[in-house]
């Protein structure tokens, strides 16, 4: 029901209460049969057994789990391979433990946001103040609030003295309130402008008031908030949409491999036991048993880099999401904003305006001293930290006095304060009065247009002038006024003291903004990812700092939570473009936005603090809520935490992200090349009739000690020079994007001319006098090359520039992982026992050479092709 409209009686009438007397017991017990209790629902919790399923049934733990029985089938019918088994089982329980423990994280942020609603309150029942439990509160009971009580329900106001409340975990805004009981209230007024109600979970702040109930439980504005957080569906990351898609590819790979191969083995006469032992050796070939291993660490590492650049993440995922955003969605106060109300100019009357990094002039200097006195805020410093107490805007005012090398405490004791008019909603001012030399001097400070004072007509033309050059400024503007007694007044009434006051002057202020801010937005453009600001505050004001810090560009529209409100899904998804500013919006427009941007194919990092930002950072492909300032609720519903409140540290955070993911992209381009290679060689090698070139048990071999060994520091490979110069990978591109399945296709053919001529060599061309041609030796050739040239193969894919560039030691945990598989692979062939076991037979100085060749043919392979892609770039710089 609109209850911000109605009349008072008819809120009363509507709801069946007593503005006096509240509820009887007997209705309130009766209604809350109706409506339920004063709490919010929880959504429906997925049980531990549901979660361990729905793992099991993604097709990557599939094709381990399949890959784990086909090992241990090895193992039962050859004797080996049973620690395969507890590798791939181990990698199954540690992706599904880590998958569960975040699912488990997630669901917190209910929790958190249950624990907002207030415990006790005062209320009417029966005509008798008295406490009662917050939860049993309904529509109709009348409620009493004092400074320092937390709202326990959505209520009409009926009453209030100087009432503020704080609304930030609604609006995002930290700026008090003032709440008014006569306000005139448009339905289609967004919270933040809802003078006349008070809303569940937030904070009075100063005063008092009296207010009758409307919502309760999910119907309040906060509930709704917990409903949206109940239905918004986490979505799959990129990366593991790419993988699952991966994971689907190399199914049918193997699986049609391993059928041909079966077929053509047994149409050369092969045994079906053997063919059946080869088809189930191309199955394992095809899965990179380390790819899921890599993949995590790789991640874990990202997150470990993060912490030391102001970053927590709750969901490893969102590492390689991050890297791959190509819109910010961003809050303004003290994110983009520094969240202090700082004074930019100052106005004395017969001056001119004045920044307040120039020096002040008498008349300027006194104007400050005026508007400290009449101010209750406060602000120490200790150990260089700032602590301040008070409101905001009041704030400000000492800031400077501080700055300008005074203080209020020297003031206070120059001209003591012996009265004082506290802030009122309705007047809009402030009065004190301070015993000075000559007496006593009253000072009236609050909104211009309600300043008392009588201007002649030309102050008045330059007050308003003044005045409207700071508005467009988007500076809030408090104005000052005075007047001197000789004697103490007696009538101390508003009406006595603010009257015919003598004008003094203005300022005006406005949160600025942080300022690396500018930097960071730039940066982020030159990444190709486009920021927009989504913010409680109003729209000029956020239009100002936005197109100050270059969010709001040329051509770039800003927008209200009204006007989005009469826009369809539709035409926001059409336009979305177009806006670069979002002002005073609702919990569910920030959902909007966000799906409208995701509609657009664009990978959205949404930031925020509040318990409204909840519901779109659940939705975004990445959530980032701040540390500072952030609730608990906006933390739990959160991917990533800025510990700082930083946008410049998301931008940082961007960059670790993308470097994440390019490792994982040079790891698929590792792993793959062999393992696409094995499947041709087996294929092509069975197809010509030259038998298998490997068996089941080295493919596993190769693909643990050769692969898996030095690929686990591909994780810690530094980022390219220009990782924050390439637009973003587009979030419907495939794993194999950008040139990468071209790589791994050419990588993978390379490898398998090299094994299978080394190979036929081994099998049929006699080189050597001592050890001549056979089907053992050609086997050994066949594993040792393509083993070796799959190590050496790391160092193609550390980075697009040259190897010898770069240097082999630039990443020296990788560098000696790989000389250590190269010495593993050597010994298994020239330990007697051991090559036995595999399958492997003693070379020739002469084979080992070959073999040295034909391996390292792949790196030089490739640093021609680099050689010449870069020469061709530079040809087209110059």
């Amino acid at each position: 029901m609109n209850w911000v409209e109605k009349k008072l009686d008819a809120v009363y009438k509507a709801l069946q209460t007593d503005a006096e007397t509240g509820l009887t017991t007997d209705a309130a017990t009766k209604k809350r049969a109706e409506v339920g209790a004063n709490k919010f629902e929880e959504g429906k919790k997925e049980s531990l057994l549901s979660k361990i399923g729905h793992h099991l049934l993604e097709i990557t733990t599939i094709i381990l789990l399949v890959a784990a029985a086909i090992s241990l089938y090895l193992a039962v019918t050859t004797g080996y391979g049973y620690p395969k088994v507890i590798v791939i089982l181990a990698i199954v329980v540690l992706n599904m433990v880590l998958g569960i423990y975040q699912e488990n994280n997630a669901e917190k942020a209910l929790e958190a946001l249950q624990s907002m609603n207030a415990h006790m309150t005062v209320v009417f029942r029966d005509g008798v103040k008295q406490e009662i439990d917050a939860t049993e509160l309904v529509p109709g009971d009348i409620i009493e609030l004092n400074v320092g009580d937390m709202i326990p329900a959505d209520a009409r106001l009926i009453e209030s003295r100087s009432l503020q409340v704080e609304e930030s975990a609604l609006t995002g805004e930290s700026v008090p309130v003032e709440k008014d009981t006569d306000a005139v209230v448009s339905e289609k007024a967004p919270i933040g402008d809802r003078f006349n109600m008070l809303f569940s979970g937030c904070l009075v702040t100063a005063g008092r008031g009296r207010a009758v109930v409307v919502e309760t439980g999910m119907q309040t504005e906060m509930g709704k908030i917990a409903g949206l957080i109940n239905e918004t569906k986490k979505t799959e990351t990129p990366l593991q949409k790419r993988l699952k898609e991966l994971a689907k590819r190399l199914s049918i790979v193997a699986l049609v491999a391993g059928v041909l191969v079966f077929g053509i083995g047994l149409w050369h006469g092969e045994t079906m036991i053997e063919m059946l032992m080869i088809a189930v050796s191309l199955a394992v070939a095809a899965v990179p048993e380390t790819l899921p291993v890599i993949v995590t660490i790789t991640l874990a590492y990202g997150v470990q880099n993060m912490v030391k650049k102001n970053t927590i993440i709750r969901r490893i995922p969102a590492v390689e999401t991050i890297g791959n955003t190509s819109v910010i969605c961003s809050d303004k106060t003290g994110t983009l904003t520094q969240n202090k109300m700082r004074i930019q100019q100052i106005w004395s009357v017969d001056g001119t305006p004045t920044k307040v990094e120039e020096t002040f002039n008498e008349t300027e200097n006194q104007l400050l001293e005026m508007l400290s006195l009449s101010n209750n805020a406060t602000i120490e410093v200790r150990d260089g930290e700032e602590t301040i107490i008070g409101d905001p805007t009041e704030s400000s005012i000492i800031r400077l006095l501080n700055e300008k090398g005074l203080t209020k405490k020297d003031l206070e004791a120059k001209s003591p304060r012996v009265f004082e008019l506290p802030f009122d909603s309705e007047r809009k001012l402030m009065t004190t009065i301070h015993e000075v030399e000559n007496g006593f001097l009253a000072i009236t400070k609050g909104a211009f247009d309600r300043i008392p004072v009588a201007f002649t007509e030309e102050l008045l033309q330059q007050a308003r002038e003044v005045h409207d050059q700071f508005a467009e400024k988007a500076l809030r503007v408090i104005a000052v006024a005075y007047k001197r007694y000789t004697e103490m007044p007696t009538d101390l009434s508003a009406e006595a003291l603010e009257h015919d006051l003598a004008f003094a002057g203005m300022v005006g202020m406005i949160d600025p903004p942080r300022p690396e801010s500018k930097r960071a937005v730039l940066a982020a453009k030159q990444a190709g990812i486009k920021t927009v600001m989504i913010t409680g505050d109003h729209i000029v004001t956020a239009s100002a700092i936005a197109r100050e810090i270059g969010i709001l560009e040329e051509g770039d529209k800003s927008i209200t939570g009204a006007e989005l409100a009469e826009m369809s899904q539709t035409d926001l998804e059409r336009t979305v473009r177009d806006y670069a500013v979002y002002a005073r919006v609702s919990p569910e427009d920030k959902i909007r936005i966000v799906q409208a941007w995701q509609k657009n194919g664009e990978v959205v990092t949404m930031t925020g603090d509040g318990v409204n930002d909840a519901p779109a950072l659940k939705a975004a492909d990445v959530g980032a809520a701040m540390g500072i300032t952030g609730t608990d609720v906006s933390k739990n519903a959160a991917d990533m935490v800025i510990t700082d409140d930083n946008f410049a540290t998301i931008v940082d955070a961007v960059s670790e992200g993308r470097t994440a993911y390019e490792n994982i992209r040079k790891t698929i381009y590792f792993l793959l090349s062999t393992n696409f290679s094995q499947i041709f060689i087996m294929f092509i090698a069975i197809l010509l009739g030259w038998g298998a070139p490997v068996v089941a048990v080295q493919l596993l071999l190769i693909n643990v000690v050769a692969d898996g060994i030095p690929g686990f520091c591909l994780s810690r490979e530094k980022a390219d020079a220009n990782v924050m110069e390439r637009p973003p990978m587009k979030k419907n591109s495939g794993i194999f994007a950008n040139g990468l399945g071209a790589k791994v296709a050419t990588q993978a053919v390379v490898f398998t001319v090299v094994t299978l001529v080394g190979f036929y060599i081994g099998k049929f061309v006699d080189i050597n006098a001592t050890v001549g041609a056979s089907a053992e030796v050609g086997m050994t050739m066949a594993f040792v090359i393509l083993a070796w040239s799959s190590v050496s193969h790391i160092f193609n894919v550390r980075s697009d520039e040259s190897i010898f560039k770069i240097g082999f030691l630039s990443n020296k945990p990788l560098f000696f992982s790989a000389m250590l598989s190269m010495v593993i692979i050597l010994l298994m062939v020239i330990i007697p026992p051991v090559a036995s076991t595999f399958y492997l037979v003693p070379l020739s100085f002469t084979h080992w050479l070959l073999a040295f060749l034909l391996s390292v043919f792949p790196l030089v392979f490739v640093e021609i092709q680099k050689a010449v892609k870069n020469k061709k770039g530079d040809g087209k710089n110059a």
